[in-house]
C-alpha cells in the first residue's frame, strides 16, 4: 500500500512516521537485540552488598584497607552428627592429610563436640575462589558422604550463579502466569504475542545495556526482568486497546496511527508516578539504591520504548490475526462490589482511619534486621541447612577483624590482652600471641643468646646474624655499644632469616635447613593474614550474635580499648561492624525514601487533576497500603532485611499509586454525564481489567521471588512486593471508592483548575459536562436544559452560537439523569428539529 504523506498534529507526524517505517525499525531492533544478547555477557555484578556503603563508612575503608594488605584464606564449619568421639578424631586425621588442607580445629570441648556432633574449623592453602580450595572441598564431601554431614563456607559457592538459575525458573513460572492473566484481560488471543514479543525486547535491551552502568549489584541483576514485565505491562496493554477501539472505525493503518498518537502522550504520562517512585531510591546514602534506580528506570525507558516504536509495526503485522481470534470479555463485571463500596461509604473510612493510625505505630515497630547469615527464607540452599544446624548446636560464630598499623608489638600483645579479659570475647589471635616454640610467642623479643638456645645455633651465628640484622635496620649503634642486649622479636628475626637465605647470605647445615623451612612456611602465611608492611591484623571472636543491642555496645567497647594504644588508622571489620553502619544509614534513607516518593507522587498527581485535595485521598490510600504492609513483620515476630522495606516502599508507592489513578480517572469523567454513586460503580468496572492485570502479575512475580529464591534480600524484597500489591489492590478496590464518594467536596474545593467563560464564536462547536449558557445558540442539545436563553445545561452541546455567548462550567444543583443511556432517551423524547434552546 503506497504511504500516505502524514497530516495532523505533530504528535499524529511521530505516529504516522513511526507506522510507516515500521520495518525499518524492525531492522534496528534486530540489530540492537543482537548486540544487547553479546553485551549480556560484558555485564559485571557486584555480590557484596557493602560495597554500596558510604565511602566515609568504617566497613568500606576497613575492607578496601583489609583487602588491599592481607590474603584471608578459605575456611570452613564442617559438622559430623552421630559419631563418637574417637570416630571424630580419625575424621580429624583424615581432614589434615587432605591436599590443600593447611589445618584442622578439633578437640574435646564443647567448641568442638556436643551432643554426639563433631565440629571441624577447617583452613584451606587458598582463598575461597582458589582452585586448591575447592578441590579440597570436593574431596572433604566425598570422604564424608557416609556421615550425617553439615558443611558451612563459602569456598566454591557462586551466589551469582546460584541466584541467576533461581530467577531463570523463576521467570518461566512468571512468563505462564503473565500468559494467563493476559490471555483473560486481552480482546483477541493474538494480542498476546504482540505483548510478550514487546516487552522480550524491553527486557533484552535493558540487560544488554547494563554494562554501561559499569558494575551492577546482584539485586538488580536479579530482579530487574521480572519487574520490569510487571510494571510496564500496562504500557503494552493501553495501546493495545486503544488500537482495538480506532479498529472498529479505521483500517488497520489508520487505527494503528490514532492509536498511538492517542497512546504516547497517556502511556508518558502514567509511566511518570513509576519513574518518580524509583527515582527517590536514587537519593539514598546507601549506594544500592541508586543502583536500583538506574537499572529500573532504564528498564521502564526501554518499555516505552518498545511499546511506541516497535509495538506499532507489530499490530501490524498481527493485524489479520487479531482480528480473527478476537473472544468475548472473559473478565467479569464487578458490580456487586462497587454496589458495596456504596452502601458501606460511612463505614469504611472511619474503619480505615483506625487501621490506619494503628498500623502506622506497628510498622515503625517493624523489627529491621542488617545481615542476613540467620535469616530464615522460605526455600533454604544446602549451606543455610548447614549454618542453621551448625549454629543451633554449637552457637554462632562471630569474627570481627581489628586493623591497626604495624611495628608496635607491645601494643598489639596488651590489646590482645586487654581483649581476652572481656567476657564477650571468645578468643583473639594474632602475631602477639601466637605461640612460637618453649614458651615463647612470635612476637617476643630475643637476645641473641636466647635465639641461640632456641634455634640450637652457636652463640657466634647468632651472635653474626644479630649484626647483619641490624645493619639491615641502620641500627649501628647496636653494634658500637655491643649486641649482648640487643633484642629483636622472633617473628621479624625468622623473617629476616629467612630472606638473607635466599639471598645466599646465609647457609645453615640440613637438619637445620628442613626444621627452618616447615617453619619459614607456617610464618609466610602467617604474614600474609595478619601483618603488611602498614597494618596488622587482629582476628577477634565474639561471644556475641553478629546483630544485638550487646553486640553494638561492644563494638563501642573495642573502640575505646583500641583507642589506649593507637591514635589513628584503626578500624574493626566484621559483619557486625556491616550491621553497625547499615543501621546507621537506613534511619536517614527511610525518611528520604518515604517522604521524596510521596512529594514526587503528589506532584505529579497535581497537574494530573489539577486538584490538591485528590492526590491527598490517593496518597493516603498507597501510604496506609504501606503501614499495613510492613506492620505484619511486627504483628509475626519476624525480622526483616531492611532493603526490603527501602526498595518495596518506593517501589509500592510509584506503582501501586497507578490502580487509584486508574480509579480515579475513571469516576471523575463518569461524574460529569451520571450521579456519583453510578459512577464509581462503573469505574470499578472500567478500572478493574486494568488493575487485574497489573496487579496480579505483580503480585505472583512478587510471591514467587518471595518463596523461590534463597537469597534473604532477594526473598525479602519478593515478599514484600507480592504482599504489598495484593494490599494495595484490596485497598483501591475497596476502601478508595467510599473516600473518593465522601471526599467530593474536599476534591471540588481544593480543584485549582481555572473556570473561565469559554467564548464558542465558531460554529458547529461542542461543549460537554455542567455549564452555564448564556446568549443565543441554535443547534443540538443532548442533556438536561433548564432555561430559556440563559440558564444551565448538564450534557452535551453542539451548536451554533451568536457572537459574546458563553458558556462557563458550573456544579449541577439540579436533577441528573441515571446514565447515558436515559440522557440519550430523554433528548430523543423532547427533541424537536430546528428548536432554538
Amino acid at each position: 500500500m503506497e504511504e500516505q504523506k502524514p497530516k495532523g498534529s505533530g504528535m499524529e507526524k511521530i505516529a504516522t512516521f513511526i507506522v510507516d517505517k515500521r520495518n525499518l525499525f524492525f531492522l534496528l531492533y534486530a540489530f540492537a537485540l543482537i548486540f544487547s544478547i553479546v553485551a549480556t555477557g560484558w555485564v559485571k555484578v557486584e555480590n557484596d552488598i557493602t560495597t554500596y556503603l558510604p565511602e566515609d563508612t568504617e566497613t568500606r575503608q576497613g575492607l578496601t584497607v583489609m583487602n588491599d594488605n592481607f590474603v584471608t584464606y578459605g575456611t570452613a564449619r564442617v559438622m559430623v552428627s552421630n559419631v563418637t568421639y574417637e570416630t571424630a578424631e580419625n575424621i580429624c586425621s583424615d581432614l589434615e592429610s587432605i591436599d590443600g588442607v593447611t589445618s584442622v580445629d578439633f578437640d574435646d570441648t564443647t567448641d568442638h563436640y556436643k551432643s554426639a556432633s563433631a565440629l571441624f574449623s577447617v583452613t584451606f592453602d587458598g582463598t575461597t575462589t582458589d582452585d586448591i580450595s575447592v578441590h579440597a572441598l570436593h574431596t572433604i564431601r566425598d570422604m564424608l558422604a557416609g556421615y550425617d554431614t553439615y558443611i558451612d563456607t563459602e569456598v566454591g559457592v557462586d551466589t551469582s550463579a546460584d541466584l541467576q538459575s533461581e530467577m531463570s525458573v523463576i521467570l518461566v513460572l512468571a512468563a505462564i502466569v503473565i500468559v494467563l492473566v493476559l490471555t483473560l484481560t486481552s480482546r483477541s488471543y493474538a494480542e498476546v504475542p504482540v505483548l510478550i514479543m514487546t516487552f522480550g525486547a524491553a527486557a533484552l535491551l535493558n540487560m544488554g545495556t547494563n554494562f554501561l552502568c559499569g558494575t551492577i549489584s546482584f539485586i538488580s541483576n536479579s530482579v530487574t526482568v521480572i519487574l520490569q514485565l510487571a510494571l510496564a505491562i500496562d504500557y503494552a496493554i493501553i495501546l493495545c486497546h486503544r488500537f482495538s477501539d480506532e479498529h472498529e472505525t479505521k483500517d488497520t493503518r489508520e487505527a494503528c496511527i490514532a492509536a498511538l498518537s492517542k497512546a504516547i502522550p497517556e502511556i508518558s504520562s502514567s509511566s511518570l508516578t513509576t519513574i518518580s517512585g524509583l527515582g527517590a531510591l536514587a537519593f539514598m546514602h546507601f549506594g544500592i539504591g541508586r543502583d536500583m534506580a538506574t537499572v529500573l528506570i532504564k528498564a521502564i525507558l526501554f518499555s516505552l520504548l518498545s511499546v511506541f516504536t516497535l509495538m506499532p509495526g507489530l499490530l501490524m503485522l498481527f493485524s489479520k490475526k487479531i482480528d480473527a481470534t478476537r473472544h468475548k470479555n472473559l473478565i467479569p463485571k464487578i458490580t456487586f462490589l462497587g454496589k458495596f463500596d456504596v452502601a458501606t461509604r460511612f463505614i469504611v473510612p472511619p474503619i480505615f482511619a483506625v487501621v490506619v493510625v494503628v498500623t502506622a505505630v506497628l510498622a515503625n515497630k517493624c523489627p529491621y534486621c542488617y545481615s542476613y547469615t540467620d535469616l530464615v527464607t522460605a526455600k533454604q540452599s544446602e549451606s543455610q541447612i548447614a549454618h542453621q544446624k551448625i549454629k543451633n548446636t554449637f552457637g554462632v560464630n562471630n569474627m570481627v577483624a581489628v586493623i591497626v598499623p604495624t611495628g608496635d608489638y607491645d601494643s598489639e600483645r596488651q590489646l590482645l590482652k586487654d581483649l581476652d579479659s572481656c567476657a564477650e570475647v571468645k578468643s583473639t589471635q594474632g602475631l602477639a600471641n601466637i605461640d612460637a616454640m618453649d614458651g615463647y610467642k612470635l612476637a617476643d623479643a630475643l637476645t641473641p643468646r636466647q635465639m641461640s638456645e632456641l634455634a640450637g645455633l652457636d652463640y657466634e651465628v647468632a651472635e653474626a646474624l644479630y649484626a647483619a640484622y641490624a645493619v639491615d635496620q641502620n641500627e649501628y649503634g647496636k653494634l658500637i655499644s655491643g649486641l649482648g642486649d640487643y633484642k629483636v622479636p622472633l617473628f621479624d628475626m625468622f623473617m629476616f632469616l629467612q630472606r638473607e637465605m635466599k639471598d645466599g647470605n646465609i647457609t645453615l647445615d640440613g637438619d637445620i635447613q628442613e626444621t627452618l623451612d616447615d617453619l619459614f612456611e607456617q610464618l609466610n602465611k602467617a604474614q600474609l593474614q595478619l601483618q603488611s608492611d602498614k597494618y596488622s591484623r587482629l582476628v577477634v571472636y565474639l561471644n556475641l550474635p553478629e546483630e544485638s543491642d550487646e553486640t553494638m555496645d561492644f563494638l563501642d567497647t573495642m573502640h575505646a580499648l583500641i583507642a589506649k594504644y593507637y591514635s589513628s588508622d584503626t578500624y574493626i571489620v566484621g559483619n557486625s561492624t556491616n550491621v553497625k553502619d547499615l543501621s546507621s544509614s537506613f534511619g536517614e534513607d527511610n525518611m528520604l525514601i518515604s517522604v521524596l516518593s510521596a512529594l514526587f507522587v503528589v506532584i505529579i498527581l497535581l497537574f494530573t487533576f489539577k486538584s490538591a485535595g485528590l492526590p491527598v485521598l490517593l496518597i493516603v490510600v498507597i501510604q496506609g497500603s504501606i503501614w499495613i504492609n510492613f506492620s505484619v513483620p511486627t504483628i509475626q515476630h519476624e525480622s526483616l532485611y531492611f532493603l526490603g522495606y527501602l526498595i518495596v516502599n518506593s517501589i509500592q508507592m510509584g506503582a501501586n499509586i497507578d490502580y487509584a489513578i486508574v480509579i480515579s480517572s475513571h469516576y471523575s469523567d463518569l461524574k460529569k454525564e451520571m450521579r456519583p454513586k453510578e459512577a464509581i460503580i462503573a469505574a470499578l468496572n472500567e478500572a478493574f481489567p486494568t488493575i487485574f492485570t497489573s496487579g496480579t502479575i505483580l503480585a505472583v512475580a512478587g510471591a514467587l521471588i518471595g518463596v523461590m529464591t534463597t537469597n534473604p534480600v532477594i526473598a525479602a524484597i519478593g515478599t514484600c512486593l507480592g504482599r504489598g500489591t495484593v494490599i494495595s489492590i484490596v485497598l483501591v478496590m475497596a476502601v478508595l471508592p467510599q473516600i473518593l464518594l465522601i471526599g467530593d467536596t474536599i476534591v471540588e474545593r481544593t480543584s485549582f483548575d481555572v473556570k473561565v467563560p469559554v467564548d464558542l464564536s465558531r460554529v458547529n462547536r461542542t461543549a460537554s459536562g455542567n455549564m452555564r449558557v448564556s446568549g443565543r445558540v441554535r443547534g443540538y442539545v443532548n442533556g438536561v436544559i433548564d432555561a430559556e436563553i440563559k440558564g444551565t445545561l448538564n450534557g452535551t452541546l453542539n451548536a451554533s452560537v451568536t457572537s459574546g455567548t458563553t458558556i462557563e462550567p458550573t456544579k449541577p444543583d439540579f436533577y441528573l439523569p441515571e446514565s447515558k443511556e436515559q440522557a440519550a432517551a430523554e433528548w430523543a423524547e423532547n427533541y424537536t428539529e430546528g428548536e432554538e434552546v
